[in-house]
């Protein structure tokens, strides 16, 4: 972490009207959030900004202590992780806008890279609640983080059962400041202290204090589908805000997932609708894990711990990045013999860093 740079992304957070897009511009004109938080007005125009957003930076930043307010985020037990830091999420910084600065409490870490969002309604039904319960159960047993938005029905309950697994992770979106004081809802509180206790993570782009305003949420929404491998929709109205997050997820090139529902209940309206559009039917916790390639993820994630990377793995995704190949033409290319060259595709396959297409054939894993 660059501690300047992490100083004045914190100062575009608290400028209301510069968020991760004209922040962005700023970066890409100036070189860095120091040199645009002290640029003058004409310059800031000359970045792009509005006149609206400019004046309202110039004049933002001469009343803003960013020392204090730097040292009240500390307080709170948030920390502050940029774009370019190694612990930012690899997935949401693929997608387009991503947060150039997170607010983050508890811990995210590299086996959250394998992720499922669950979504769906505040108001939810006993179809729901099984739904959500088994598919979460079985994503937690095989050690898929589970990404939800901390909102009252589906996600709180998401993120409850990923809890009663001891060894299971879950984070949390939200749209607004992740002090206690500004958690919303505030009934989820507990929930929040519960996950940042070893169990996972609670982030948001906005800064503490910032309360949950309606627009925050699609934008919150984008985190989430953001975070994840895959959006799984249980039950949602026509006007859910679990279809932005779906559309988000479809923008990202991320797999959408539907719970299909009673086509009497108004809540599987959206779930059924995802469907005829080309959502993935869910009949069962499994299809998730097949279609997102994560049916061997707890043996991955043990293998990565117990081998590390070498220069026979290098050798091998050098040559499977480029193109498919037959293992015959692996043994040409690597000079390695069939007998070496087996084992190590599969050690490779369960490390999630190839993919056996049949008939002798392999790919990396993009």
């Amino acid at each position: 972490m660059d501690s300047q740079e992490v100083f004045y992304r914190l100062g575009f957070a608290l400028i209301p009207q510069i968020g991760a897009g004209r922040g962005r511009k700023l970066l890409n004109f100036f070189g860095s959030a120091q040199k645009a938080w002290k640029a003058d007005y004409v310059d800031l125009l000359q970045a792009g900004l509005e006149d609206v957003a400019a004046k309202e930076l110039a004049a933002g930043r001469k009343l803003l202590d960013l020392g204090k307010k730097m040292t009240e985020v500390k307080s709170f037990g948030i920390r502050l992780v940029l774009l370019e830091d190694e612990e930012y999420p690899k997935l949401l910084r693929e997608i387009y806008n991503p947060p150039l600065l997170l607010f983050v409490r508890g811990q995210i870490i590299d086996a959250d890279h394998y992720a499922v969002a669950i979504v769906g309604s505040r108001r939810f039904s006993e179809y729901g609640r099984q739904a959500t319960a088994d598919i979460v159960s079985h994503l937690a047993e095989n050690q898929v983080t589970v990404v939800s938005g901390l909102a009252l029905g589906i996600d709180s309950f998401a993120h409850q059962t990923v809890l009663k697994n001891p060894n299971a992770r879950t984070i949390g979106v939200l749209g607004c400041g992740i002090d206690d004081l500004t958690i919303y809802p505030s009934e989820n509180k507990n929930l929040v202290h519960r996950i940042i206790e070893g169990r996972g993570a609670i982030v948001s782009e906005y800064p503490p204090g910032t309360p949950p305003l309606k627009q925050h949420f699609p934008a919150r929404n984008r985190i989430v589908s953001g975070l994840s491998q895959g959006v799984v929709v249980v039950e949602a109205s026509s006007t859910s805000g679990s279809l932005i997050t779906a559309r988000h997820a479809l923008e990202q090139g991320r797999d959408v997932f539907a719970v299909p529902g009673n086509i009497y209940h108004k809540n599987a309206a959206g779930p059924n609708s995802l469907i005829k559009l080309g959502a993935k039917l869910v009949e069962k916790p499994e299809d998730i894990l097949e279609e997102l390639d994560l049916r061997q993820l707890s043996n991955r994630v043990a293998v990565q711990k117990m081998i590390p990377e070498n220069l026979d793995e290098q050798k091998i995704l050098s040559f499977l990045e480029i193109e498919q190949l037959h293992i015959d033409r692996l043994v040409e290319l690597s000079k390695l013999s069939i007998n070496d060259l087996n084992p190590l595709l599969v050690t490779m396959e369960m490390k999630g860093l190839v993919r056996d297409m049949g008939g002798g054939n392999y790919i990396a894993v993009r």
